[in-house]
């Protein structure tokens, strides 16, 4: 599934929504990852270098050969906890992960996804020096502070300060940038052939998860990026108080 959107969309990769890298959690047994898949990059997130280890020891066993980590998560939630953009806030931790995500993964083969800072747009700058000490892929940079979310213009400025810096491949992610996600994702609810797409998308959620509310929870979000389009906005209030996917079928005819 994920190839043939990368294949027809003209984009050299993608990176899988975030995984959790949390002790006790097993990113195989819990069908968090699926099988390999040319060009598809697992993203973990995380505070814990042990936890982040035993996860990418797991990928490497079904022959992922690429990781990121996120330091980019605005919401309070993630970022309170030292997940996230919050791990910008602790070196200390953040240096830890990278080196295990090298190590474990080899030179080139670990990135590293991040906003600005936090509250200021100069920390990741100051974080710098560390980061272009490791062997990193390339360090994916979103122009904007985790507080200021998804609003408001890019920093243009304090994105060009870090390129000038980064000592490894710098990837610009945002409106027009070499890294595109919300967008192209909005994008697919105009599809002619959306309907099709959804239903392949259904059965294979199914085979990957356990049990039909995993299925439906993660169906909902990605029908949640298209609540806004003429298409979909009349059907959106019976969409998200489906409770069944035979409900939600219904609610899509």
């Amino acid at each position: 599934m994920f190839k043939s959107a990368i294949e027809e969309a003209g984009f050299t990769g993608a990176i899988t929504p975030f995984v959790s890298a949390m002790p006790g959690l097993d990113p195989l047994k819990d069908r968090e990852v699926s099988p390999v898949e040319p060009n598809v990059t697992v993203q973990f997130i995380g505070k814990d270098p042990l936890a982040l280890r035993y996860c990418l020891e797991r990928i490497r066993e079904i022959g992922h050969v690429t990781a990121d980590l996120n330091c980019g998560c605005p919401f309070p939630m993630v970022r309170n906890k030292g997940r996230g953009s919050g791990l910008l806030r602790t070196p200390d931790v953040l240096e830890r992960m990278v080196e295990t995500g090298c190590e474990v993964m080899g030179p080139g083969n670990f990135s590293v996804k991040a906003r600005l800072g936090v509250e200021r747009n100069d920390e990741l700058l100051s974080l710098m020096p560390m980061l272009n000490r490791y062997p990193l892929r390339f360090l994916t940079v979103h122009p904007r502070t985790a507080k200021a979310m998804y609003e408001g213009p890019c920093d243009e400025a304090a994105f060009a300060r870090i390129r000038e810096v980064a000592g490894m491949p710098l990837i610009y992610n945002g409106p027009g940038g070499n890294m595109v996600g919300r967008p192209f994702i909005r994008s697919l609810g105009e599809r002619a052939d959306i309907m099709e797409l959804l239903s392949r998308y259904i059965d294979a959620s199914r085979a990957e998860l356990y049990g039909e509310r995993p299925v439906l929870g993660r169906i909902k979000e990605l029908l949640a990026y298209w609540r806004e389009l003429p298409r979909w906005s009349r059907r959106w209030n019976l969409i998200k108080i489906s409770r069944s996917l035979a409900e939600l079928k219904l609610a899509l005819t």
